[in-house]
């Protein structure tokens, strides 16, 4: 069985839950880098960027392309847009909360303030 869009979501968030792999994200997201490059932007070891690459890729917030024995790193745009198309869905929800939370309370007979009309 596959892996369902809300489980996928909830992959990418785990990822980006370190500030590290945000991080790699960021640099990656306009130009692809090589695993050295990348690691070279850190103040950790090579195997601790490849452990936050392979994180990210898992996330299929990387893609991964072989050139001779180097390997190269470009943020996925297909999955960041998918991230944001999952974010813009959270903030319409939690506006469109927040107006029927603000007209209950009108109805109700109070105002933003709490005070009286």
């Amino acid at each position: 069985m596959g892996v369902t869009a809300e489980e996928a979501t909830d992959d990418v968030f785990r990822a980006l839950a370190d500030p590290r792999r945000r991080q790699i994200l960021r640099l990656v997201a306009q130009e692809e880098l090589a695993a050295g490059e990348i690691a070279g932007a850190f103040d950790v070891t090579r195997t601790a960027v490849s452990q936050h690459l392979s994180v990210l890729r898992s996330a299929d917030l990387l893609t991964e392309r072989r050139d001779g024995t180097r390997r190269l790193y470009r943020a996925n745009p297909d999955r960041i847009a998918d991230l944001r198309a999952a974010l813009d869905e959270l903030w319409a929800s939690s506006l469109d909360l927040g107006r029927r939370l603000v007209e209950a309370d009108r109805a109700a007979g109070g105002d933003a303030q709490g005070g009286v009309r």
